[in-house]
């Protein structure tokens, strides 16, 4: 009489490790996606890079929406209604953009839908403001003196400069 092995009680472990998140909420996201009309996630994911940054804190891809043929998509867009005439002035190029993503003319019509500052629904216009620059402070004067010491000896001058600056940089960086 052969006997069969028993099964093994523990569950099965992936021999890979850990996953990234990105690739566990890949399937589920281009589902939601698909359904809304966006065939590329990618137009939603990576909305800044496609539209530019300008234009992304300006505007939200709300829907794409198909012809019979498939072809002569039209992308609906939510923005301010203070910042419509703006963006409207840019259509084209953003047009261009979105196709670019496509890979072909997939997207003829540009919808704007307007909202008020608040949205139509908590957090669904939430714009967010331009990041304010921060103005680089002045160099430490004796932090200049040693770097100008650091690179004393070089004879060109591009290379004497940019060690300057390599030197300031690293003295300037807080210790922790």
């Amino acid at each position: 009489m052969v006997r069969k092995p028993l099964p093994d009680p523990s569950p099965q472990r992936r021999q890979r490790g850990f996953e990234p998140a990105g690739g566990l909420v890949k399937a589920p996201v281009r589902a939601v996606g698909e359904t809304r009309g966006f065939a590329v996630a990618r137009l939603l994911t990576h909305w800044a890079e496609v539209a530019g940054e300008d234009l992304a804190g300006k505007t939200r891809p709300v829907k794409i929406g198909y012809g019979k043929g498939g072809m002569g998509a039209t992308l609906t867009l939510l923005v301010k209604a203070a910042e419509a005439p703006m963006v409207q002035m840019a259509l084209p190029h953003l047009k261009d953009r979105v196709n670019a993503v496509y890979g072909y003319a997939a997207v003829s019509h540009i919808h704007l839908t307007q909202t008020a500052a608040t949205g139509f629904a908590e957090g669904q216009a939430d714009f967010a403001p331009a990041p304010k620059v921060k103005p680089v402070p002045a160099p430490d004067p004796a932090i200049l003196a040693r770097a100008q010491g650091v690179a004393e000896g070089v004879g060109d001058p591009a290379l004497r400069a940019a060690l300057e600056q390599l030197a300031q940089n690293i003295l300037s960086r807080p210790r922790s």
